[in-house]
């Protein structure tokens, strides 16, 4: 028997060894499973800012606005939030890439819709002079999160649709202008031109991915440069924020816009190396506004120092970094719209985790953005959340190609 299974073997290249076939198999198996340490590096940043959030969140209740709430309010509803996301991202990862390049049109044009639902008068819930929520019972639901994930999608299966004519500008580039710069007006109504920001660098960031002219690209990208700088010097109280940024330690400037930065700063100065310990810090009782949404980050450099800063920044590089690696495979595999929306998520989490860090360390100016999957918020913890579930599942269907299988 052994005889007659050797010329066998020698056909499909294995070893005589007995213990071959069981390793090949294990091999296969393997390519089966999903990526593990995504799913790690997502869940520890969670249960990481869901900690956090209750450390920077535990004081409010001694502030008058808060009188009503418990010392754990937001603890509850952020581990809430984090189930209810996880959930989503089982549902999610379940639905196969084609059917979200299918659906994707659909989903901006909806998206679209509750855009403009927001302004509208007794349906758009605002918050400090901002329209940016629909109240629905229990919860509320920000759109502009919703967009920056359709606008991944939305962009990809555009790219795809319009291949050939990515070197062309009135065929290839100006409808995708026109889709973006209405997003832009629905958004820099609320106003949120945070999420403006980002929008646009997922948008950009996609087309020049997928093949867009170099040259129009630089054009078209200094061209917004020249329009968010006009939208900032036209605006009174966004120049007011600038130049407070500039110069924060005026007293008029840290007693007024600049207040928030400059205890921002205070608080990443106290952490120094190690910080001051877990639920030490002094800047989060009520010194330091929203310190459980936009400026986490600096309760963490307070609490934790320049080492938990660094963790954080690692941890968001890795998720960034594998986000294009899946990408690229997936491209390598002929999956496009799989490839650049994976690219896409990586751009969203990398950009938005990045402003929102360089507005915590005094780089940028103070925009409303919070920190993916670690600031309170149920509409941008659920979003991120789904956006990786996906993200996993190209991975899933890259491995599965790859096995030879179908995705």
């Amino acid at each position: 028997m052994r005889q007659l299974l050797l010329p066998l073997q020698q056909w499909f290249g294995a070893s005589s060894d007995a213990n071959v076939m069981p390793r090949l198999a294990q091999q296969r198996s393997k390519m089966m499973e999903y990526d593990q340490p995504l799913v790690w590096v997502t869940v520890i940043l969670m249960l990481f800012g869901m900690v956090m959030v209750y450390s920077a969140s535990i004081s409010l209740p001694d502030s008058p606005k808060y009188a009503n709430y418990k010392n754990h309010h937001f603890l509850m509803r952020q581990c809430i939030f984090v189930v209810v996301s996880l959930l989503a991202g089982l549902f999610v990862f379940r639905i196969r890439i084609s059917t979200w390049q299918k659906l994707a049109p659909y989903l901006f044009v909806i998206t679209l819709i509750l855009l403009v639902a927001v302004l509208v008068p007794g349906v758009g819930k605002g918050v400090n002079g901002a329209k940016r929520w629909l109240s629905f019972k229990g919860f509320n639901l920000q759109p502009s999160e919703l967009m920056k994930l359709f606008m991944v999608l939305y962009a990809a299966d555009y790219t795809v649709r319009k291949q050939e004519y990515m070197h062309k500008l009135t065929k290839g580039f100006f409808p995708m202008l026109a889709a973006v710069g209405l997003v832009g007006l629905l958004l820099l109504l609320e106003p949120d031109l945070g999420a403006f920001g980002v929008i646009v660098c997922i948008a950009m960031g996609i087309l020049f991915l997928g093949g867009i002219n170099g040259v129009w690209f630089g054009g078209i990208a200094a061209t917004l440069v020249g329009m968010f700088s006009l939208v900032i010097i036209l605006s009174p109280w966004r120049r007011e924020r600038i130049f407070a940024y500039l110069n924060p330690w005026v007293e008029e400037n840290a007693l007024g816009k600049a207040y928030q930065l400059s205890h921002s700063l205070i608080a990443f100065g106290r952490g120094e190396l190690f910080g001051v310990g877990l639920g030490a810090s002094v800047e989060k009782l009520h010194y330091l506004p929203e310190a459980h949404t936009d400026f986490l980050l600096a309760v963490i450099g307070e609490e934790l120092g320049f080492v938990g800063v660094m963790v954080v920044v690692f941890l968001f590089y890795w998720l960034i970094k594998r986000a294009f690696e899946i990408g690229r495979q997936a491209i390598v595999l002929d999956a496009t719209f799989a490839g650049l929306a994976a690219k896409g998520i990586g751009i969203w989490i990398g950009v938005q985790a990045f402003i929102n860090m360089g507005v915590n360390l005094g780089l940028l100016p103070t925009k409303g953005l919070t920190l993916p999957l670690m600031s309170y918020g149920g509409s941008g913890v659920l979003l991120n959340c789904v956006g990786l579930a996906i993200l996993l599942r190209i991975d899933y269907e890259n491995r599965v190609l790859m096995r030879g299988g179908r995705a």
